[in-house]
């Protein structure tokens, strides 16, 4: 399968960089020259505020001049306290659409594809777009932004109802629209119709209307290989394909057959060629598997079929990118395949492995100079996240056209279905647990990724 962003959208995302630039320019030079008049004004006045009679504001004279900063962040907190809905009463611990019913531990179930047989995924890929953003990624690399689970339904549905489509990316729109090409696991079908599938604690379904504000935050490449995309049979599939399609969206690891589902969406920026790959390795019943005549999802219980497809893409890409669904939910730490996988990945031309399904966040490692983040969380996938499964962040990835990336993360809360970037104390923490739970490598209290 092959599906892209139109290049008009390309063009969009660069004139929304460059306005936002200049209305930045303009505002820092707007303040400044406010500055500049207020301090010839306050000269002027009493011999100056440099006078050296003047004497420093006590409390009292201070409380009726400007609110000091903290003082402006309470008002705001209050301020957006009181607007916000209230949390309900109880809910599990994803919310009301916290975790998926899979922890990996299908087996058999799933079934494996013949390790002997590895079929030839055609030449069903293309290379479009052209990223012009000046951003991280101008000259000879490329910036690639990359987030955990989404899901625009559910108690987020109902936040974006009353907030409108583009509520749940207004804290980081910046984090997401600034890379030039930006990807995150979608983790539900697009449709209004379809048959709900049985013997499943969570499914769900959302509307198309919710996909234009995705595509506006700065979203490129969306991965369908998870254990939610056929949550209402093919036939919510294809309407997902049909809509992602319609909105601009590429999307990988699904297709009306094998061949589509493993094939990559090839993106160029900066005259660097990305090939992203979709899998997962969570698949709730065999026949949700794509084969030569059944439409599903790439499926990784046997990694011989995603080695191929890495093998041809990397025929074709400077920068491979596999974004794997795999893993067990609310642990923070890869089981013992994963590790195996991601190596398996990388020997076969992998440059970048990106997890989710834990909806949790877990660490990071690099193999032979590659890059592997298990786990990215949940990104917007509750109202109402508890515990670490509120802990998300941007992970940025700046590449060369030989592959070889440098990595940073930003760190954010997921609350509201909003997620806002964290400083201070909070940052740190997150950063530091990060790196306690990564392997080999050491997560900066600037969020730079580095070995140890």
């Amino acid at each position: 399968m092959y599906a892209s962003r139109s290049e008009a959208h390309q063009h969009e995302k660069r004139k929304r960089k460059k306005k936002f630039r200049f209305l930045l320019t303009v505002n820092l030079t707007v303040i400044g020259l406010l500055i500049v008049i207020v301090a010839v004004w306050a000269s002027m006045q009493d011999g100056g505020i440099f006078h050296k009679g003047n004497k420093p504001q006590n409390e009292q004279s201070a409380a009726g001049g400007n609110a000091s900063p903290d003082q402006t962040a309470n008002a705001e907190e209050e301020s957006e306290a009181s607007t916000a809905p209230s949390e309900p009463a109880a809910t599990d611990d994803s919310g009301n659409t916290g975790g998926t019913v899979n922890n990996d531990n299908e087996g058999s179930s799933a079934g494996q594809n013949d390790p002997s047989e590895a079929p030839d995924d055609g030449d069903s890929s293309a290379v479009v777009g052209s990223g012009g953003a000046v951003g991280a990624g101008s000259g000879d690399t490329v910036s690639l932004a990359f987030v955990g689970d989404i899901l625009l339904a559910e108690s987020v549905g109902d936040m974006m109802k009353q907030y409108g489509d583009d509520y749940p990316y207004l804290k980081a729109k910046f984090h997401l629209s600034e890379p030039d090409l930006t990807a995150a696991n979608l983790e539900y079908p697009v449709t209004d119709r379809g048959i709900p599938a049985e013997d499943k604690q969570f499914v769900f379904k959302g509307d198309a209307g919710a996909l234009p504000a995705l595509k506006d935050a700065g979203f490129d490449v969306l991965t369908l290989a998870n254990n939610h995309t056929l949550d209402q049979g093919v036939e919510g599939l294809l309407d997902t394909i049909s809509h992602l399609d319609s909105a601009g969206l590429a999307h990988v690891g699904a297709g009306n057959n094998d061949t589509e589902a493993f094939a990559p969406v090839l993106k160029e920026a900066n005259g660097i060629k990305v090939a992203y790959i979709g899998v997962s390795k969570v698949v709730p019943t065999g026949d949700w598997k794509a084969d030569k005549n059944r439409a599903g999802v790439a499926e990784t219980y046997d990694t011989t079929r995603t080695k191929a497809a890495i093998k041809k893409a990397k025929e074709k890409a400077d920068v491979v990118v596999v974004m794997v669904h795999w893993g067990i939910e609310k642990a923070e730490n890869p089981e013992a395949y994963q590790r195996d996988f991601a190596r398996e990945y990388i020997d076969s031309g992998a440059d970048l492995v990106i997890g989710s399904h834990p909806h949790v966040l877990q660490g990071f490692e690099q193999y032979k100079g590659k890059w592997i983040a298990y786990s990215l969380g949940n990104f917007i996938f509750s109202a109402y996240p508890k515990g670490a499964t509120a802990d998300t962040g941007v992970l940025n990835a700046v590449c060369t056209k030989s592959g070889d990336c440098d990595l940073n993360f930003d760190p954010m809360n997921n609350n509201l279905a909003q997620p806002k970037p964290v400083e201070g104390e909070d940052a740190k923490t997150l950063l530091s647990h990060l790196s306690a739970i990564s392997f080999g490598v050491k997560v900066r209290e600037n969020g730079t990724i580095v070995p140890k």
